[in-house]
């Protein structure tokens, strides 16, 4: 793919929507998968360190607010709603923010997916130490990171524009 070709897929709207689709795609499909094969299982070993267990989370990170689903679709609902406003500050700070708005709204429609439709979100990689999560969970994450990197790049920009 050429370099223009490139910034175009980047920065017009073909290209954020097909890899949101793709990431919401991945999600749904790992989680018919966990519901179909993981859940009679429970869990399954897969190295000394990981294993997939079924999980049907009704709360948020940490196991914080148990059974509160509808509230948390809410909320979801708030933050991607705030995400779109500020898109326009988001695509200011670069490609990394922008790639990281388009992870975080794929990931939590497609937990929001799930507290409608299942009222629960399927959870299955389970690093023992660690919460278990799944593919929404890990792109909202890397959304994250990405924006905060894009944040952080930007600052010391205009720290060192400003000396």
């Amino acid at each position: 793919m050429s370099t223009s070709r490139l910034k175009k897929f980047q920065t017009g709207i073909k290209g954020p929507l097909f890899i949101g689709a793709l990431i919401f795609a991945l999600d749904r499909i790992s989680k018919i998968l966990a519901l179909k094969f993981l859940a009679p299982a429970g869990s399954l070993a897969v190295a000394p360190f990981f294993r997939l267990t079924y999980v049907e989370n009704t709360g948020a990170a940490f196991g914080s607010f148990k059974n509160g689903n509808i509230y948390l679709a809410l909320i979801s609902a708030a933050v991607l709603f705030m995400m779109f406003k500020w898109k326009p500050e988001l695509d200011r700070l670069g490609a990394a923010a922008r790639w990281g708005f388009v992870f975080i709204a794929a990931g939590a429609l497609g937990n929001m997916y799930d507290r409608v439709a299942l009222g629960f979100v399927v959870d299955y990689f389970d690093f023992i130490v660690w919460p278990v999560f799944n593919v929404a969970d890990s792109f909202i994450c890397i959304g994250a990171g990405l924006i905060i990197l894009a944040a952080v790049k930007d600052g010391r920009k205009k720290k060192s524009e400003a000396k």
